[in-house]
């Protein structure tokens, strides 16, 4: 009697002619990118930074950078897709002073590893091809570990990245009264676990971007992006002080802003095409949070203020993206076939 193939061998003959879908694509383009700019800016930390536990965990974090984008370029390279360009050394200038501080640098380094987990499990969840698959289990695991190790030397070095404290329940309760949530009476009662871990989530973005956006201004060789930068410091600013409103209303800490670990460098570290690509992508960042943060507020000032940053922020990101493709530095996405101009080229109109 012939063997017949087990499941696992039907799959791994199946997969072997699986073209990728238009979510693995963007997923392994958009990582690419990302990859390839966090690897420079990992690139002069190492040149500048005088901590060697520091050192060595950036060391590592720019191993998996450069890691990710071997892999995904075998993945190309085996489906004749083009690589994209991203960034390179042309986008870091190897003697510019240091323009951050050592806390910055890791705390920098921690904080990124919240979106990349986020993306990279929705990249996951979205995907169907087994060697993508594995990639991107292989990146969550990656940024698990960055993680833990960048808030455990957070802690050895003073800087305390928890969250506030709150009590425990006494005991299991239900809400009775609909001003629980309304927009007149919800806005007076305590407020949830969850809308402090998204208020206070979206206070450490803030304090990174306003960091960022404050050094990068410095730098900026063209005063366009300079000015640019300059609004993004001060968008960050207004929404880490409004955040932090409903916070210190109900006697709950916020953390310091992190201004002070930049220094006064006025010479660039990073092209003007790596600084707009970075801010363009903590732009999407905090579009994500915020709406991640909308979805789970339950009292309707909160949310509402949360539901006009999103509009305030997408403006701002799309000054940015303005800005890319005016000097043609912005990378045009996979897409798909535009039927209509193919028509146009058809034989049969010959």
């Amino acid at each position: 009697m012939e063997k017949q193939p087990n499941n696992k061998q039907q799959v791994d003959e199946r997969q072997q002619y699986k073209q990728l879908t238009s979510s693995e694509l963007a997923d392994l383009f958009n990582n690419y990118l990302g990859d390839s700019m966090y690897s420079c800016v990992f690139e002069h930390f190492l040149q500048v930074v005088k901590d060697d536990e520091i050192r060595d965990y950036i060391k590592f974090a720019q191993t998996i950078s450069k890691r990710h984008l071997k892999e995904i370029e075998k993945i190309f390279r085996s489906e004749d897709i083009p690589v994209p360009v991203g960034f390179g050394e042309q986008d870091v200038r190897k003697d510019a002073p240091k323009l951050f501080g050592d806390l910055f640098m890791l705390f920098y380094t921690v904080q990124m590893t919240g979106p990349g987990a986020l993306t990279y499990g929705s990249a996951l969840t979205t995907a169907t091809r087994h060697d993508v698959m594995h990639y991107f289990r292989q990146c969550i695991r990656d940024t698990e570990e960055m993680y833990a190790r960048g808030v455990h030397l957070a802690l050895a070095k003073g800087l305390d990245m928890a969250y506030p404290n709150i009590p425990y329940a006494k005991k299991v309760d239900f809400v009775e009264k609909k001003s629980f949530i309304s927009l007149i009476t919800g806005r007076d009662r305590p407020l949830l676990a969850m809308e402090i871990k998204h208020l206070q989530y979206n206070i450490n973005t803030n304090i990174l971007g306003k960091a960022i956006m404050l050094g990068f201004s410095q730098v900026a060789s063209s005063e366009t992006a300079r000015k640019y930068f300059r609004e993004g410091a001060q968008l960050s600013e207004k929404q880490f002080k409004q955040f932090g409103e409903y916070m210190t209303g109900q006697d709950l800490p916020t953390p310091k802003l992190v201004d002070a670990y930049i220094t006064d460098s006025t010479t660039p570290p990073f092209s003007d095409k790596l600084m707009l690509y970075h801010t363009s992508l903590a732009g999407k960042i905090a579009m994500q949070n915020l709406g991640n943060a909308l979805a789970s507020m339950m009292r309707h000032d909160i949310a509402a203020e949360f539901g006009r940053l999103i509009t305030v922020v997408g403006k701002f990101n799309n000054d940015g993206l303005n800005m890319l493709i005016e000097h043609g530095w912005l990378e045009e996405p996979f897409s798909a076939a535009d039927r209509k101009e193919l028509s146009k080229h058809s034989h049969g109109n010959e």
